[in-house]
């Protein structure tokens, strides 16, 4: 049963009036910081009007990129409230577009395609380096990502690579078997492992874990506590960090290294609740402890 043309292009619509209206907030934002006097700084950059736009309107895939991998963009600047405001009105944008790619997501998935193929083109500025190749692809998550905001006038900040994050998802013995059983079955290690998961009860929790890419993780250190008595927070930063400067200056920060380390550089935790090795390493699960 096809899906009717009116809702499907209601849907469509919808979604190109948000994207307009990101493009346009983040445009309005981006003239009101050439005109601020605000400090900023930029990660092996120099901060400029032109950086900024490149980081905020970053909403294309590089060629080879990891459809999974998105670009990081650190750096940090001042902002006047003048300019929070700004700020807060592209995070609503993003906000909005990210809701109805959600919703097309749940009643009409095929349209995501059409969505991708159509929106670049509503605004051809964007995408020169593209332009009559036919190769525009949108990243639809660098779009509606949203700028990282501190609450309040921050003391310092101490900039570092974080590369021992990990996603961790809770699964059933049942829904383990389902994804095993969705690899070749006839496979030996595959054999052995189903062997393996049918020896635990079926009411056993287990983990699947996903290693997360390095990524800038920001301390902030705030001027003053916050109303619930907190001093310090930390946050992950892949666009530029938006800190409340009435004054416009930048508070001490330092400078992280060029690349993330090599190795782990935390300790393991004694209460890790996690096996030290996966029980079933073609799917990366593991047991509790």
């Amino acid at each position: 049963m096809t899906q009717p043309a009116a809702p499907t292009y209601r849907l469509l619509a919808e979604l190109e009036a948000a994207f307009d209206a990101l493009i346009e907030r983040s445009e309005a934002l981006l003239d009101a910081y050439a005109a601020s006097p605000a400090q900023a700084w930029a990660f092996q950059a120099e901060a400029s009007p032109e950086w900024l736009r490149r980081a905020l309107l970053d909403f294309w895939y590089a060629d080879g990129q990891d459809g999974r991998v998105t670009r990081s963009h650190v750096g940090l600047v001042a902002a006047t409230p003048a300019l929070l405001e700004e700020v807060a009105r592209v995070n609503v944008a993003k906000a909005d577009f990210a809701a109805r790619l959600a919703r097309i997501k749940t009643e009409y998935p095929p349209l995501l395609a059409e969505a991708k193929a159509v929106l670049p083109f509503r605004h051809p500025h964007l995408h020169d380096h593209l332009r009559g190749s036919g190769l525009a692809r949108l990243h639809l998550k660098q779009c509606w990502r949203a700028i990282p905001v501190a609450e309040a006038p921050v003391a310092r900040v101490r900039l570092a690579w974080y590369a021992s994050g990990r996603s961790i998802k809770r699964l059933t013995v049942r829904e383990v078997e389902q994804k095993l059983l969705a690899l070749d079955s006839d496979a030996p290690h595959v054999r052995i492992q189903l062997r393996k998961l049918a020896a635990l009860p079926s009411s056993e929790p287990l983990a699947q874990v996903q290693s997360q890419a390095p990524l800038m993780r920001a301390n902030l250190f705030y001027c003053e506590p916050l109303e619930d008595g907190r001093t310090r927070r930390a946050m992950n930063v892949a666009l530029p960090l938006f800190l409340p400067a009435p004054r416009g200056r930048l508070p001490d920060h330092n400078l992280p290294p060029a690349a993330p380390p090599q190795q782990r550089t935390r300790a393991r935790r004694r209460d890790e609740k996690l096996e030290e090795l996966p029980y079933l390493p073609s799917l990366r699960v593991y047991r509790y402890r």
